[in-house]
């Protein structure tokens, strides 16, 4: 049963990395109308200030003031590249796993 030893790791590692998707990266309360991702500068206009919460997969969700919340998607990470993005934050147990399991890790 060797031969699905690969697919049964890649599909090991896509599950912990859709769970690793849902973690906050990072909160930013600001007044900036020039993030990145952000394609709604009427919500920090004449100085009002929002909440972004990223997400590990590049998901962004802003709060307003008044608690109305909006999803940035555009930067969405998904398939390939969400388990780049976890095998590159997570290299350590990644690789450690595979090593034990006899896999090749690439």
């Amino acid at each position: 049963m060797t031969q699905y030893d690969d697919r049964v790791e890649r599909q090991r590692i896509k599950i912990k990395a859709e769970d690793w998707a849902k973690g906050v990266k990072s909160l930013h309360a600001h007044s900036l109308s020039s993030m990145w991702y952000d394609d709604r500068p009427e919500d920090t206009a004449d100085g009002k200030s929002v909440i972004d919460k990223e997400y590990n997969n590049g998901v962004v969700e802003r709060t307003l003031a008044s608690g109305e919340k909006f999803v940035f998607r555009k930067y969405e990470l998904k398939g390939d590249a969400l388990i780049s993005a976890f095998t590159q934050n997570n290299w350590k147990k990644v690789f450690t796993f595979a090593t034990r399991c006899g896999i090749m890790v690439h």
